[in-house]
């Protein structure tokens, strides 16, 4: 029974001695997301807060565990009376719910370095499945402070019913909303 566990220990901490942690480069970084208004133009927003994390033994990225999460009250659509209409219970209600975030399940490679990502996105205080499309570049190592980073770029549309986000009628305020997260993450040592 001793030598099993002493075996069963050894191949955890082999494992995890692959595992690769990975940090958001925030200088590089931005989440976004676009909506349309009045059925005419889209308008655009992001979350000046938040952070990315990310586990990986492979090199290619294909067994990746990601975690996002970021301050609803970081919102930033460049005008200060709509931010503050979406942080009120109008929409985001920042004050009871003052995070997103969203958890991977799995992410699957496409082709080359275009993959699909599946988790779950928490906002509002509702909680659904989504998938969405993730291009992944790298790894490389940076010639001149030689740390070793990849790009991201996760782009998908979720619905603000979904997660009864907001109470302006669709003709208003679109129910699609898309999202764009691009960036980089950095090899943590």
């Amino acid at each position: 029974m001793k030598k099993a566990t002493f075996f069963a220990a050894l191949l955890l901490s082999s494992v995890s001695a692959f595992a690769q942690n990975w940090g958001l480069d925030k200088a590089h970084s931005n989440l976004g997301f676009t909506v349309t208004h009045m059925m005419l133009a889209e308008v655009d927003g992001k979350f000046t807060n938040f952070d990315v994390k990310m586990n990986s033994s492979k090199d290619d990225f294909s067994d990746a565990q990601i975690d996002l999460t970021a301050d609803v009250n970081s919102v930033n659509t460049n005008q200060d009376r709509r931010d503050t209409h979406l942080k009120s219970p109008d929409f985001f209600d920042a004050a009871k719910y003052p995070t997103l975030s969203f958890k991977s399940k799995s992410i699957s490679k496409v082709s080359g370095n275009k993959y699909k990502l599946v988790g779950d996105l928490t906002m509002h205080g509702v909680t659904k499945p989504v998938t969405l499309d993730a291009v992944i570049n790298g790894p490389v190592t940076n010639p001149q402070n030689k740390q070793t980073k990849a790009g991201f770029k996760v782009t998908g549309e979720v619905k603000r019913a979904d997660f009864s986000l907001g109470t302006a009628p669709t003709a208003v305020v679109s129910d699609e909303i898309a999202i764009r997260a691009t960036g980089e993450l950095v090899k943590q040592q």
